[in-house]
């Protein structure tokens, strides 16, 4: 009987290590070319930002939680189940224990991963926008120049009549000073 718990604890750990898995974040955000912008320069673009975002993301060992919490669950079931039911009470601990392990373990590397790949996603947007890119809910850029008319005058014209003159100017010649 021991054999035969032995035998699961080691196939339940082949198998996890086995099946670790390993990340490849790509953008879940939409982004199109800026204004006027060729397609292979948005493409130039994409690749360096997406490089970019990739050195963002902290590396984190989210094969490790599965195959720790795996672990960790085979153990504690095999024990629970010696207690309980002797020899073949542990070997179905063991595999009950694993189940539950490799659960909790996907669960938890799940959302380590979706915690990566948002911050991936935002320093994607961020180099994207920064390079020119349209990004759907944001502005497309830098504001739009103001109406004509609405400028200042060029340096050394005469003021429109009836405007107060820029501080710390000279009055005109033949009006009265300012008391």
């Amino acid at each position: 009987m021991k054999g035969f718990g032995t035998s699961v604890v080691a196939a339940a750990a082949a198998a996890l290590l086995a099946s670790a898995p390993s990340w490849a974040f790509s953008p879940s955000v939409q982004v199109m070319p800026g204004p006027n912008k060729p397609f292979p320069v948005f493409q130039q673009d994409d690749a360096a930002c997406q490089q970019y975002a990739n050195s963002q993301v902290a590396p984190q060992d989210t094969g490790g939680t599965i195959v720790g919490s795996a672990i960790v669950g085979t153990l504690l079931g095999a024990g629970l189940g010696a207690a309980v039911g002797g020899g073949r009470g542990a070997a179905i601990g063991a595999g009950a224990g694993a189940v539950a392990g490799t659960t909790y373990g996907a669960s938890a590397a799940g959302q380590q991963q979706y915690t990566q790949q948002q911050q991936f996603d935002n320093a994607y947007v961020q180099c994207m926008y920064s390079r020119g890119n349209q990004i759907p809910g944001y502005p497309a850029g830098p504001p739009p120049a103001p109406p004509p008319g609405s400028a200042p005058p060029p340096p050394g014209s005469a003021p429109p009549p009836g405007s107060a003159p820029p501080p710390g100017s000279a009055p005109p010649p033949g009006s009265a000073p300012a008391q």
